[in-house]
């Protein structure tokens, strides 16, 4: 190969750039010239040939399969070229099912779903010519005023990590490779702000960054990574050799590619400043352990190909990456596609997507708070729909929807799917009820003129449901998204006046929460009769909404991060020691308002019978317990096994997520749950840099969050410290025996 055949494929080519801000800087970055003479010597990547702007499917595949012939037949080496998208809530293109965001798969603790769902995504992928998903995001939600919190899924990194890995699983299974993101530390920036600096200890990373991704390379068997923008430490990660070679090829043995985060390889020039010009940009990237430069050649090609003529050395690390490149274009099978058949029809939005979309939004719905007015009355009644967010489609879709990521910028292009509002979907739910339907205000902004028509309405009503939150976007589009940060944690607007003067009429008020980020929204509890908490939960999202209010769907969704007392007291996590929380020593009560894990249901379940027996440091300790349906309606319960190591040489979180799994029971259903929980969870990285178990006593609880205690036991971990194995990190498996109903006895 050529060294101008070399850089090509080390590169992408963004065929359809345009004005649209899609990217950080997107606008201020070249595309390395006209696409015919970017692919003279081949390429690397095509970027988001479907993602960047409204194309009819099956038009753009027949030039995608022209363009991939003519890569194989007219350039000398005759390879073609990997075409990645974004896939995190379904493929992000026209005409695609918008499923649930990644905290929402996080609020349905059900990996084998998302499992599911991803293979169903990745299905769309590759029925259009798409080789690499741009997902999942497994950075850990540390502080909710970082915009980008919806496209993460939890607070707690073995969370992220079952679920994600069974993203990657499912999308892989599907022939299309995952790409992790962001790696790592991109959800740690200070005080929440889009790339700001990251200031992280190294047992923080090894014991909350780090350990999703582990699970996804190391279990999960990902092909791809996509670096984060952030710096950590003054160390930009793009041009760490330490995290991206150390730590993910020579600790964990990943063997695929390593992708650059949009424009991050030139932002080591022109945002960081720790490299002179764009050659040197591109030296860093690559030294670190940066393969492919996306979304194009800003210093892969020009500028590094300069650097080259007194930089003959760094050729080597060129070699190095196309090896990677060219052994994942193998593994695809790219090297001997003929491409002869483009699909003459797809459907992206089929039954199967839509029935997925639905159970997951379903499972995915959080009920905070209930006096007993919800479900809604089957016979109807009046019930005034109020908020900005009641009769809005697109606030029911993440930032990274098609939909909100790029249609915004075609504002008279239709979605191309069905996306009934939860105004819409309450209408065909309830066809007895009358509903009345007023505004009340926006999303944004101060005008609180149709605040008084909201408040009218709701005296008139028998129950009011009063539906606000976000609206997706980027980069000051919108109250949440890519670079939608934020320093209160309010409801945006006059949102929160809103609620409480429709709260204050004495209608029996129910609030829907349609977020991306959890918000502050605590004081709801004592004055308004339910809450309801929904991550954007796609195109189905209004129906599964519907369904909770009636009562068809019983909500079983606990919260996969903590709902914050307010700004002031973030990052906050759960897994906190305990001069993390509210102590004496300190009048600031960072207390959440709801707690991780919480989450009610029409039905009441009786946690009681734990049993777990000490357990050596290097084996595993059985954790059983009973789970009994004791009210009047079938529902699912998530049993969450949490424990607190007691004393350890060094601080240690006062709760920490063990195990988990959803259980489905009927009325008077009672079932044993038995979890086979590795001592290896109890693992954290001792005083001389590794990863330890200690002996010592452990609290092992179960509860309906993690902080409360229903049932629970002392146990004893035994024997000497215990030095973490290098097996790959596995979900805890867990069996369910189920226990025959006794029917009470007749009366006398």
């Amino acid at each position: 190969m050529s060294l101008d055949e070399k850089l090509a494929q080390l590169v992408g080519y963004w065929v359809d750039k345009g004005g649209e801000v899609v990217a950080p800087m997107a606008g201020e970055m070249g595309n390395s010239g006209p696409y015919d003479e970017a692919t003279v010597h081949g390429i690397g990547h095509l970027t988001r040939v479907y993602g960047t702007r409204p194309v009819d499917p099956v038009d753009r595949a027949a030039w995608l399969w022209d363009e991939q012939r003519r890569l194989v037949r007219e350039t000398r080496l005759g390879i073609p070229a990997i075409v990645h998208e974004e896939c995190l809530t379904g493929l992000a293109a026209w005409k695609a099912a918008t499923f649930p965001t990644p905290l929402a798969w996080g609020a349905a603790f059900d990996p084998d779903l998302t499992a599911e769902m991803a293979e169903v995504i990745g299905s769309s992928l590759r029925q259009l010519g798409i080789h690499q998903g741009l997902a999942p995001v497994l950075d850990v939600v540390v502080d909710p005023r970082w915009g980008r919190v919806d496209e993460c899924i939890a607070e707690d990194p073995y969370v992220v990590g079952t679920i994600g890995t069974a993203y990657v699983q499912g999308l892989q299974r599907a022939g299309v490779h995952a790409t992790l993101k962001h790696f790592a530390g991109y959800s740690a920036s200070r005080a929440g702000r889009n790339h700001a600096p990251v200031h992280a200890g190294p047992r923080f990373l090894a014991d909350t960054v780090l350990p999703p991704f582990e699970m996804a390379v190391r279990t999960g068997g990902v092909r791809s990574v996509m670096n984060s923008y952030a710096e950590i430490d003054g160390m930009p990660v793009a041009a760490d050799p330490d995290l991206l070679t150390g730590v993910l090829r020579e600790q964990w043995g990943f063997d695929g590619t390593v992708v650059a985060d949009y424009f991050a390889v030139a932002f080591l020039h022109t945002m960081h400043g720790v490299a002179a010009d764009l050659g040197e940009a591109a030296a860093l990237a690559l030294q670190a352990g940066i393969d492919v430069e996306l979304p194009t050649g800003d210093a892969f090609l020009g500028p590094l190909r300069e650097r080259l003529a007194t930089h003959p050395d760094e050729l080597a690390l060129v070699d190095r990456a196309v090896r990677r490149v060219l052994a994942q274009k193998e593994e695809l099978g790219l090297l001997d596609a003929a491409f002869d058949d483009p699909p003459t029809t797809v459907d992206l939005d089929s039954p199967a997507h839509r029935e997925l979309a639905r159970r997951t939004a379903e499972e995915s719905i959080v009920l905070l708070s209930n006096d007993g007015t919800l479900p809604l009355s089957p016979d109807g009644g009046s019930i005034a729909v109020i908020g900005p967010n009641a009769d809005a489609p697109d606030a029911l879709m993440g930032c990274y929807s098609f939909a909100n990521h790029v249609l915004a910028h075609h504002p008279d292009t239709p979605l191309g799917f069905d996306i009934p509002s939860v105004l819409a979907s309450l209408i065909r739910e309830l066809p007895q009820a009358t509903i009345m339907r007023a505004a009340g205000c926006d999303v944004e902004g101060d005008d609180a003129s149709g605040i008084a028509d909201a408040v009218a309405a709701a005296s008139a009503a028998r129950v009011a449901v009063v539906v606000v939150g976000d609206r997706a976007g980027l980069f000051g589009r919108g109250t949440v998204g890519e670079g939608n940060d934020v320093d209160d944690l309010e409801l945006p607007g006059v949102q929160r006046r809103l609620v409480e003067e429709v709260a204050a009429t004495g209608t029996p008020t129910v609030v829907v929460v349609l977020s991306g980020r959890p918000y502050a929204i605590g004081w709801m509890r004592e004055r308004t009769a339910a809450v309801v908490q929904a991550f954007f939960p796609g195109e189905e999202g209004g129906t599964a909404i519907a369904g909770v209010l009636s009562g068809r769907v019983n909500p079983s969704g606990p919260l996969p991060v903590s709902l914050p007392r307010s700004a002031g007291s973030q990052p906050y996590s759960y897994l906190h020691p305990v001069l993390g929380g509210p102590t004496e020593i300190t009048s600031a009560d960072n207390t959440p308002a709801f707690p991780f894990g919480h989450g009610l249901s029409y039905t009441a379940f009786r946690r009681s019978g734990l049993v777990a027996a000490d357990a050596p440091t290097d084996g595993a300790l059985t954790v059983t317990v009973s789970i009994e349906n004791i009210g009047e309606r079938a529902g699912t319960d998530l049993v969450q096994v949490y424990a607190r190591d007691l004393y350890a040489q060094v601080t240690r979180p006062v709760a920490q997520l063990l195990a988990y799994r959803r259980v489905a029971l009927d009325p008077g259903e009672r079932a044993e749950v038995t979890f086979d929980v590795p001592a290896s969870r109890l693992g954290f990285t001792g005083r001389a840099g590794f990863r330890i178990v200690e002996p010592g006593e452990v609290d092992v609880w179960v509860g309906p969050s993690c902080a409360t205690r229903d049932t629970e036991a002392r146990i004893r971990l035994t024997g000497d410290v215990h030095r973490v194995s290098d097996a790959p990190p596995q979900p805890v498996p867990s069996r369910v025996r189920r226990i025959a109903r006794v029917p009470a006895a007749p009366t006398p």
